[in-house]
């Protein structure tokens, strides 16, 4: 299966290897799916929210902490709650569709891709509605469960599946690694934040309109 970024860590509990390679093999010939990121260590989940913490208060400076708190977290889950984030434990994975050539597969247009994130979200291009919806079809069919928040976020066993699939445990902790398996993935994931626009100023708006909202990990 193809890595769609580079800093991708190709690490995730086998079961959820396993049901990644089942939905790729259901796609229809000529669709399949790459995997944008999998397990992250606790540090990279940490990075990743204080940069949207850091560009939520610039793009709302008049809200307060719980708000920036709670604009933040609809987006990733924060470190400091008793359930690991779901990236964490090996259990979530961010995908998305590609073709032949392993370019990617346009599943938000006419918005885009951050002002598009909610799953079922209102107004697609019927070809960004079809893709989608094979998409996520796929993914469920064999056992991930969907934030609704994210079109690309899946997962297995972690908390945000047990809640969603009505569970009263999560089958998956915080998983760790050798450091040095992805130290150089890490230095290019901290690299790849250093110029990076701000979301929420290029999607003011937060979100489009949608069915529902959840947040993913």
């Amino acid at each position: 299966m193809p890595m769609a970024r580079p800093q991708a860590i190709p690490y995730a509990r086998e079961t959820v290897a396993n049901m990644l390679v089942e939905a790729n093999a259901k796609l229809p010939k000529g669709i399949g799916l790459a995997l944008v990121e999998a397990w992250r260590p606790i540090e990279r989940q940490q990075r990743i929210y204080d940069f949207m913490w850091r560009n939520a208060v610039e793009a709302f400076p008049h809200r307060t902490h719980a708000a920036l708190r709670r604009t933040v977290c609809r987006w990733v889950a924060p470190t400091d709650q008793k359930a690991p984030p779901g990236h964490c434990t090996g259990g979530a994975v961010d995908v998305q569709l590609v073709d032949e050539a392993g370019e990617t597969i346009d599943v938000w247009s006419p918005y885009d891709r951050f002002k598009a994130a909610p799953t079922y979200a209102l107004g697609l291009d019927e070809p960004a509605l079809r893709h989608r919806m094979l998409l996520v079809d796929t993914m469920l069919s064999v056992g991930f469960s969907n934030c609704r928040d994210e079109w690309w976020h899946y997962s297995f066993g972690d908390a945000g599946w047990a809640v969603r699939m009505g569970q009263t445990r999560c089958q998956y902790g915080l998983a760790a690694l050798d450091p040095g398996l992805y130290a150089q993935l890490e230095e290019l994931s901290a690299e790849s934040f250093k110029d990076r626009e701000n979301p929420f100023l290029a999607a003011p708006d937060d979100r489009v309109t949608e069915t529902g909202s959840r947040r993913a990990g």
